[in-house]
């Protein structure tokens, strides 16, 4: 069985996978945004960028939990 410590390293490391996969998703999204602006679909491309600044305040927050969980 794990002790805390290394269920506080599992999950820190879980966490920053998940991490990695926001910053993905966030790069795609903002291709597409970009593209459909340049296309005349600017109703879409707001509801994108609306979309990217939850995936970015929930990046820092994952960021500030990882921090946190490898300082203990």
């Amino acid at each position: 069985m794990l002790d805390n410590s290394d269920c506080k390293i599992a999950a820190a490391d879980a966490l920053t996978l998940l991490l990695h996969n926001q910053h993905a998703l966030s790069a795609a999204i903002e291709e597409i945004t970009r593209w459909l602006s340049e296309n005349g679909v600017e109703s879409v491309a707001s509801n994108a960028v609306a979309a990217m600044e939850t995936l970015d305040t929930n990046a820092k927050a994952i960021s500030n939990a990882i921090m946190r969980l490898r300082q203990e």
